[in-house]
């Protein structure tokens, strides 16, 4: 049977080696064995896209299920607090305590996801329920995890609730724990609002890329234990390609690998070559182009006025290459910080956040035409 490429490039996959979060993963498990109020279990991961936010707490969910938790996990779209109700009762159900009648689909082993939902006139709010069903896990030494994706685009009513009952459960000392996940200035935006103080109390972990080295070794265990050969100056070459952006990871080693193995499971200068371009083109054609579509005109013009630079931008030059005072100059930034497209790497100053996007933007018309037409 021929060798299966161990590589997972498709966005929240979980990747064949989590590269340098270990420690994350470890905080959380020392969470749970110390018990309801340590620090790990009310948790927030932030970082732009693409760098592995899914997956961080797709770990946190295994380890939680490990400990014998149950895990729901939700992402913040509209009805997140229905939906977590919902998978509070099928976990009740489960458990022999939920309401007769109609059971509640969906239901696997750790992870409770819902497929339909009970009555209206037999909905129990979700407060008292979820105290209940923690007090039975408590009895039996485990607890419950609500994992929420995309917290950024959370309604803030909703997370307002969802925060309040989590505090109480917390000072009552119930197996309670929250995990959340978001881009780094919505979600301090979405903080700094007041939404919800209790959340500013939240351990958080910013997620950067991964330094070149533990990628490199990354990538001889995976190639060494899949059947394929890579010198050590083809693994630093391999390495330095992805940017330490998690997501490039994937697609750089899936694309290598994948020519490899027609090169007689070898990792050749052709091969390498060929595959690193193939990445870029997909990470061109699926990430940054869905980034770069979903921007107003102006703030693809600052994008443009950035990609002018080999590395960071002075934010009072781009402001100059648009025509625009400080201000103006200043909201497109703020702007592109939220999206999480763009980040600060000192003051007055801002670099793309993920890897490739100066050589994507470099490769399009209107880049082009932005040099014939400056200030435009």
């Amino acid at each position: 049977m021929a060798a299966k490429n161990p590589f997972k490039p498709t966005a929240g996959a979980r990747p064949p080696v989590l590269i340098g979060r270990d420690d994350m993963r470890q905080d959380f498990a020392e969470s749970i064995e110390n018990g309801p109020g340590a620090p790990g279990l009310l948790s927030i991961f932030t970082g732009p896209r693409g760098i592995g936010k899914t997956v961080m707490l797709g770990e946190i969910e295994d380890e939680a299920i490990e400990h014998g938790w149950i895990v729901i996990s939700e992402t913040a779209t509209a009805g997140l607090v229905d939906r977590i109700g919902s998978g509070v009762r099928a976990a009740a159900e489960e458990l022999g305590d939920g309401p007769g009648g109609r059971r509640v689909t969906g239901v696997t082993l750790g992870i409770v996801r819902v497929d339909t939902q009970l009555p209206a006139a037999r909905e129990v709010h979700w407060r008292r329920q979820i105290t209940e069903l923690l007090e039975k896990l408590s009895e039996q030494d485990t607890g419950l995890l609500i994992s929420i994706d995309e917290i950024h685009a959370v309604d803030r009513t909703e997370l307002s609730e969802i925060a309040a009952v989590v505090q109480h459960l917390i000072r009552e000392s119930l197996p309670i724990g929250l995990v959340l996940a978001g881009l780094p200035k919505s979600v301090e935006d979405l903080l700094n609002e007041g939404v919800s103080t209790f959340l500013r109390r939240a351990e958080k972990y910013d997620l950067h890329r991964t330094s070149i080295d533990e990628v490199a070794e990354a990538f001889r265990d995976t190639f060494s234990e899949s059947g394929v050969n890579i010198s050590d100056e083809h693994l630093r070459q391999l390495a330095e390609a992805t940017g330490g952006y998690p997501f490039l990871i994937q697609l750089v080693g899936y694309h290598v690998w994948s020519q490899a193995r027609k090169s007689g499971a070898v990792v050749t200068d052709e091969a390498l070559a060929a595959g690193v371009q193939k990445a870029r083109r997909r990470m061109g054609a699926t990430v940054l182009q869905s980034a770069y579509s979903a921007l107003s005109d102006v703030d693809q013009s600052y994008l443009l006025a950035m990609a002018e630079d080999d590395g960071p931008s002075s934010t009072t030059t781009i402001a100059e290459r648009l025509g625009v005072n400080a201000v103006y100059g200043g909201q497109y930034r703020l702007r592109l910080l939220a999206a999480g497209v763009i980040e600060t790497t000192s003051r007055g100053y801002v670099d793309f956040a993920v890897p490739t996007f100066r050589e994507f933007l470099r490769d399009t018309p209107a880049y082009g035409l932005r040099l014939q037409h400056p200030k435009h």
